[in-house]
């Protein structure tokens, strides 16, 4: 039922399927992708940036306002289309991707991970659902971060350049380790995965909106360090009993990528550790930061944040409320 054919060049390497799979093929509608391009993306970015420039020159409070909402926005696509642009780029030739994506195949099975293969073998009996997990892959991980940095900008104010700093350290240090390319296991002949995308007519790659996704890029899963990253915000920032779900999030991203053969449990586990770097960079540079202030003040340097706090530290003090000093105290 599954059998396969690995097929083309390193550029575009796609599989070709049984007479059930093609006729599901023929049948399916291509996903519309509505991300845009780069060169979309760097041009609104240089627009926002301009505008928000001018508007906080204005010396109206309304544009002043606004001014910093268009800012952050243009950092934010200025951010997506480097991911962009990076992706088609690679230090290394794509020979060795296939070679590479193997490796990690091997190391998997010796280090007794659950098989992609099994996992994704119980999906496909449930086209629907195997449908919806495409979806999700193409298109969620994106809006949902677009929608956290939102809500936490226009929320929790504070908060938001620490949020802003972990998720550009974060991906900023994945579109360095994927200038190394490794295919993804749907391009792998022996590990029997099935591209679903490909197969229902969903796939991103050449998609009619401009996004050209680096095919060749599966380490680590930006997919799984985003979901994460929505994830330790939200339980931490939010004061919702109702924030616990969102731990479900970064589960369900895991499960998706790897049930659409995009991803090995390995580019999640990357993606976990590239996560806490990022945390830990900062964190240290909050650090240095306060000792450095402290010796210019003469004074020894301040707790970052009280004991007790989580390490991410999103949860930022409120410096306006000070105990008053009483008299002779």
């Amino acid at each position: 039922m599954y059998n396969r054919v690995l097929v083309g060049t390193f550029t575009g390497v796609r599989r070709t399927a049984g007479p059930q799979t093609r006729k599901l093929s023929r049948e399916a509608r291509p996903v519309v992708n509505l991300e845009l391009s780069w060169q979309s993306a760097g041009i609104a970015a240089a627009c926002l940036t301009l505008a928000a420039a001018a508007a906080a020159r204005s010396g109206r409070p309304r544009l002043v306002s606004a001014a910093g909402f268009a800012r952050e926005t243009g950092l934010v696509l200025a951010l997506f289309a480097l991911w962009q642009l990076v992706g088609s780029y690679a230090l290394m030739g794509p020979d060795g991707a296939l070679d590479r994506g193997q490796w990690i195949w091997h190391a998997e099975r010796v280090m007794h991970l659950p098989s992609e293969t099994v996992v994704q073998r119980a999906f496909l009996p449930h086209p629907l659902l195997v449908q919806a997990l495409d979806l999700y892959y193409a298109g969620l991980h994106f809006a949902v971060v677009i929608g956290l940095l939102i809500w936490v900008f226009a929320r929790h104010r504070r908060q938001y350049p620490q949020v802003r700093t972990t998720l550009v350290l974060f991906t900023a240090g994945a579109l360095l380790i994927q200038f190394v390319p490794v295919a993804p296991p749907r391009m792998l002949s022996a590990d029997g995965m099935v591209d679903t995308a490909v197969q229902y007519g969903q796939s991103v790659y050449g998609s009619v909106a401009g996004f050209n996704a680096d095919q060749l890029s599966a380490m680590p899963s930006v997919h799984v360090g985003w979901a994460l990253l929505v994830a330790l915000v939200a339980v931490e920032v939010s004061r919702s009993r109702w924030r616990w779900l969102w731990l479900a999030y970064p589960p369900l991203t895991m499960l998706a990528v790897v049930v659409t053969a995009n991803h090995y449990w390995m580019d999640g586990i990357a993606a976990a550790l590239l996560l806490a770097l990022a945390l830990i960079a900062q964190r240290a540079g909050r650090a240095a930061r306060a000792a450095y202030r402290a010796s210019r003040a003469g004074r020894p340097a301040r707790r970052l944040w009280p004991a007790g706090k989580p390490a991410a530290g999103w949860r930022v003090p409120d410096r306006g409320r000070e105990e008053p000093v009483r008299p002779g105290g």
